[in-house]
């Protein structure tokens, strides 16, 4: 960071806008050892804020054609979606925990389809 303490005040405005995207997903290939890199057809990534919790809850869903699942994308994605969060409210918390990450339901392959027992929140 460059030194201002020497500058004169001015007054000055700033208008930024930004979005959350699914990168993670997409390089699960490269940040997880031993993933194979999958073409992806559709992310999906959802935030929702849960007054019983309190906090968010975040899903993520994945969806590809072919010879391995896309479990490791989809879990990726949400934990990259728990980090940004945390980091983005890490000031006004920093006690909060990122917790219960876990596959609720996949499709396809050898071993078929899988539904994930309902949380004891």
């Amino acid at each position: 960071m460059v030194d201002v303490g020497a500058k004169a005040a001015t007054r000055r405005a700033a208008i930024a806008e930004g979005r959350v995207r699914i990168q993670a997903a997409k390089r699960t290939g490269e940040l997880i050892p031993l993933c194979h890199p999958l073409p992806l057809d559709l992310v999906e990534v959802d935030a929702d804020l849960d007054p019983a919790l309190p906090g968010v809850r975040i899903t993520a869903t994945a969806r590809t054609e072919g010879k391995t699942g896309v479990e490791m994308e989809a879990l990726t994605a949400v934990a990259a979606a728990c980090l940004t969060v945390y980091d983005m409210v890490k000031s006004a918390d920093r006690a909060m925990r990122i917790e219960a990450i876990r596959l609720l339901y996949k499709s396809g392959g050898r071993s078929g389809e899988y539904h994930a027992a309902p949380a004891a929140d």
